[in-house]
């Protein structure tokens, strides 16, 4: 407000190096502090004078200049555009060739948080020709320098296949892959994040991943000290296991998704979120990747994170991979059943009906779901009977159709049907004649003598 931008505009052109820097450095803290600030650097026409210095002066003075970039970049597409604009790529790019290992660090992480915004500015560091040098910088010894380049590829490749295609082509999965185990937690965060961004968008990217051997080595991040290495960790081997039956499977043989269970149980809150979802996305492929994941335990933990839990979206993912398990034959809805999970389910359903959230919604909509899809295979009847009592109508006529399909056939299964009040309950069960529900209602009554029923 007093005119500070106009004051520090001439100091970047003063005779005196330091001053230089300090008054660079000064603009930099202002326009990181929020987006009117940024804005008052473009609009004072700082950034064609910082562009010109870049590529003239010393190292003091580019980090600093590298820093405003960044500074104003960060805020918001239009914001990162003017410094697009401005001709600051070309420059930014040569900068990654410098000697000092500090302003290629100024450098990558600028170039970082213009790319991260969207696929049009990411194309442009691309056009500029940062991937390559980027492939450079994180061979170089300084870890500060590598944490930022493995960031600035993991920006760039996140908006489509065309982009990750670029950093693969520069090599850089080799260099990744073999970082996997570097001591320095945060150089494994950006590490892992670079490979899940790469491995999202299809098949052929990931198993690109696959083959530069990540497997065994990326199990060991699943046990770090580090919650962020644990959760990049789990969402790169989420990311690979979604996309086909044969990478799930390859996962399975390493050993994957018992590494995953582990990992679910050791740990709390949102680092769980992957590790679940990538134990949905296994057992949807096939019936025996669902069977892998059941044998090896899974179930328990996903049903502790359902009780645990207080985030919806956690909840809602396990409830998800949970109907993803259970949803193949009888023999695996039974594996789900009898941890007398369904009952969990169909409360939170029930909770959250009357809610307005519409985060609860996505939520209640995937309990509802999971629910459905067990119950459509689930012949294991002590597990659907406490539903007897609580369920609405339009799960009622799942949990009713399953009884109609059993009872008819198990004679051991009618006797305890009645003992338990089954039988009585499904009497007060009030159905529209002719609907569904009620030819359940008449399929089961029909199994037992009259005088029984009345």
């Amino acid at each position: 407000n007093s005119g500070v931008m106009s004051l520090l505009r001439p100091l970047l052109l003063d005779v005196v190096p330091t001053i230089q820097q300090t008054a660079a450095l000064a603009l930099g803290r202002l326009a990181n502090y929020n987006d009117d600030l940024a804005e008052a650097v473009v609009k004072g026409d700082i950034l064609p004078q910082l562009v010109c210095s870049l590529s003239e002066q010393n190292r003091f003075y580019k980090k600093a200049a590298a820093f405003v970039l960044r500074a104003v970049g960060k805020h918001s597409p239009q914001l990162a555009q003017a410094i697009v604009e401005c001709g600051a790529l070309e420059t930014l790019v040569i900068c990654l060739e410098d000697f000092d290992p500090g302003v290629k660090e100024a450098a990558a992480w600028a170039l970082g948080y213009i790319a991260r915004h969207n696929s049009e500015l990411s194309q442009a560091v691309v056009d500029a020709g940062a991937v390559p040098l980027l492939v450079l910088c994180i061979q170089e010894p300084e870890i500060a320098l590598k944490r930022i380049a493995a960031s600035t590829l993991s920006d760039i490749s996140k908006h489509s296949p065309e982009l990750a295609q670029t950093v693969v082509d520069a090599g850089a999965i080799a260099y990744l892959a073999q970082m996997i185990l570097n001591p320095d937690a945060k150089l494994k965060r950006q590490v892992l994040s670079a490979l899940s961004q790469i491995a999202k968008h299809s098949v052929d990217l990931a198993e690109l991943v696959v083959e530069a051997e990540i497997f065994p080595v990326v199990l060991t991040c699943l046990k770090d000290s580090d919650e962020y290495v644990k959760k990049n960790g789990a969402t790169l081997i989420r990311e690979i296991a979604k996309h086909s039956p044969e990478l799930s499977q390859f996962i399975v043989n390493a050993g994957g998704v018992a590494a995953v269970i582990d990992c679910i149980g050791s740990c709390k809150g949102t680092v769980r979120l992957p590790g679940i979802m990538m134990l949905g996305y296994v057992a949807a492929h096939s019936e025996n990747l669902s069977m892998a994941v059941i044998v090896s335990k899974g179930i328990p933990p996903l049903c502790t994170c359902l009780l645990e839990e207080q985030e919806d979206h956690i909840k809602a993912a396990a409830a998800w991979a949970l109907g993803q398990i259970g949803r193949h034959t009888p023999e695996h809805a039974r594996a789900v059943a009898v941890t007398n999970v369904l009952s969990t389910l169909l409360s939170i359903y029930m909770d959250t009906c009357s809610s307005e959230d519409l985060q609860l919604k996505a939520s209640i909509f995937k309990a509802k779901r999971a629910l459905k899809n067990i119950l459509q295979k689930c012949t294991y009847l002590p597990a659907l009977e406490p539903l007897l009592h609580d369920a609405p109508p339009n799960i009622m006529k799942h949990i009713v159709g399953q009884f109609s399909k059993v009872l008819p056939h198990d004679s051991k299964a009618r006797r305890l049907f009645v003992t338990t009040g089954g039988l009585k309950k499904v009497q007060e069960i009030k159905a529209e004649p002719g609907s569904l529900l009620q030819e359940y209602i008449n399929t089961i009554n029909n199994c037992y003598p009259e005088e029984i029923v009345r």
